[in-house]
């Protein structure tokens, strides 16, 4: 299984960024989905997730700003960012709950992506 993911770059405060993330291989569903960010020399917070059911979760510092959202049809996951402040400059990474052969659930990461957001 493979996690492979798009997006992110250089943004002024204020603008947005889209990120997405998609799943591949052999595997029967995806649980879970989620987005992880990292800024240098802090640790590695989650910032939102999604189940198969579409209950998200954010991180308090993001709600309101981002959406999370996933097409199960394509096994990909969306990140959707708006409103981002200096503070949002982080590598984030996708994170997937991947049952590859019911009911054994591996987690699976994909690369990080740099987000850095200018004052």
């Amino acid at each position: 299984v493979q996690l492979q993911a798009y997006g992110g770059g250089l943004v002024q405060a204020g603008g947005f960024l889209r990120l997405s993330c998609a799943a591949s291989g052999r595997f029967n569903s995806i649980d879970t989905m989620g987005w992880y960010r990292q800024a240098p020399g802090k640790q590695r917070e989650l910032v939102a997730s999604i189940n198969s059911g579409g209950s998200t979760d954010y991180a308090d510092s993001v709600k309101g700003r981002f959406t999370i959202s996933r097409n199960n049809a394509e096994n990909t996951v969306y990140l959707q960012m708006s409103s981002l402040k200096p503070d949002d400059t982080a590598v984030y990474s996708c994170a997937a709950s991947v049952v590859v052969v019911p009911p054994k659930i591996f987690d699976y990461w994909g690369q990080g992506t740099q987000v850095t957001v200018s004052s």
